[in-house]
């Protein structure tokens, strides 16, 4: 007489499925191995090995049977694999692979890539293309702008202009051409006069007037991100309020500003995304890119930002959320970044 549990008897001391094959895997194992294949940021390498190796028929079979969310009963006496699981499951084991890729990539091939990823994405990723024109120092952006032409044999500019149409294509097209001064110079009457502007244009009671305003653009795609961070300041100051605030319903001028005056603001905000209940394939590709990418730039600024926002370690979040060797090599470039 054996006791049932998730259609495995004991019998004499033996472990066997309801057809009665012996089995060698445990309940935690099979639970773990579920886990394993979760198929959200990346797969638990580790444990598939140490509990698939181990597996015979049958146990394969009860996991199967105890795995419907995984495997589909499809009435001809099998389990099959649910498409939408194996489509996502084979994501997440290139996840890794391209997280690798990404980091040995030359930043300058690895920045046109993206480029061109933001544009025939669909939807568009608008947000991706401001933050790599404006995040980039000019040099890194001109870099990526010269690998752009040798890969695709069109420059960046020329891409953009065909894709974007109206107020979109002024302001991208321009955030992409421009080659910003880096220095600390700047002009505090010109400050004071463009705050004023910006502030003019955002105040209106005309929704769609920032968008056709010459002033505006000029401001944003010209001036040093030291100027632009003075700006900032000299906004809230004047007005009481954030300027990014202020473009709440503006997202692509948002996305700008917090780009150019506030980095870590933006990246924090999209790793919480990325890491969310229910992310985007778009939304859960940007951890990698903004980890790889910012490890060598900001990254303790982020991480920084990101705790003080969120409430929690990011470290702590990319463990809760990844798996595998895809989370380890996550947590290895946080903590470098970290120490820098």
């Amino acid at each position: 007489m054996g006791e049932r549990k998730n259609t495995i008897f004991v019998r004499m001391g033996k472990k066997l499925n309801k057809e009665g094959e012996k089995i060698t895997t445990s309940p935690e194992e099979c639970e773990a191995l579920r886990k394993a294949f979760s198929g959200q940021h990346g797969v638990e390498e580790k444990s598939m090995l140490e509990i698939l190796v181990k597996c015979n028929l049958a146990d394969l079979t009860t996991f199967r049977k105890n795995s419907p969310y995984i495997f589909l009963d499809d009435g001809y006496c099998f389990e099959k694999w649910d498409p939408f699981h194996l489509k996502s499951l084979e994501i997440e084991f290139l996840r890794f692979q391209r997280a690798v890729i990404q980091r040995t990539m030359h930043p300058w091939e690895r920045d046109a890539l993206l480029v061109r990823k933001s544009l025939e994405e669909n939807p568009p990723l608008y947000n991706l293309l401001i933050e790599l024109a404006c995040t980039r120092t000019s040099d890194e952006f001109l870099g990526a702008r010269k690998a752009f032409q040798c890969l695709y044999s069109e420059s960046v500019e020329e891409f953009v202009a065909v894709r974007v149409e109206g107020f979109k294509r002024r302001l991208l097209v321009a955030l992409v051409s421009t080659y910003r001064y880096e220095g600390k110079r700047i002009d505090e009457a010109a400050i004071k006069l463009e705050c004023h502007i910006l502030g003019r244009a955002i105040k209106t009671d005309q929704k769609n007037e920032i968008e056709n305003d010459d002033e505006v653009l000029r401001i944003l795609t010209t001036k040093s991100k030291h100027h632009l961070q003075t700006i900032h300041k000299c906004y809230k100051e004047a007005y009481d309020s954030n300027l990014e605030e202020d473009l709440d319903d503006i997202q692509i001028l948002r996305d700008t500003i917090n780009c150019l005056c506030a980095p870590p603001i933006y990246f924090s905000k999209i790793l919480d995304t990325a890491m969310s209940v229910c992310p985007t394939e778009q939304e859960m590709e940007a951890l990698t890119r903004v980890i790889v990418t910012r490890t060598d730039v900001d990254m303790k600024d982020i991480a920084k930002e990101f705790n003080r926002k969120y409430g929690a370690p990011l470290i702590e979040r990319i463990k809760a959320a990844a798996l595998g060797n895809y989370r380890d090599f996550l947590v290895a470039l946080v903590k470098r970044g970290m120490a820098n």
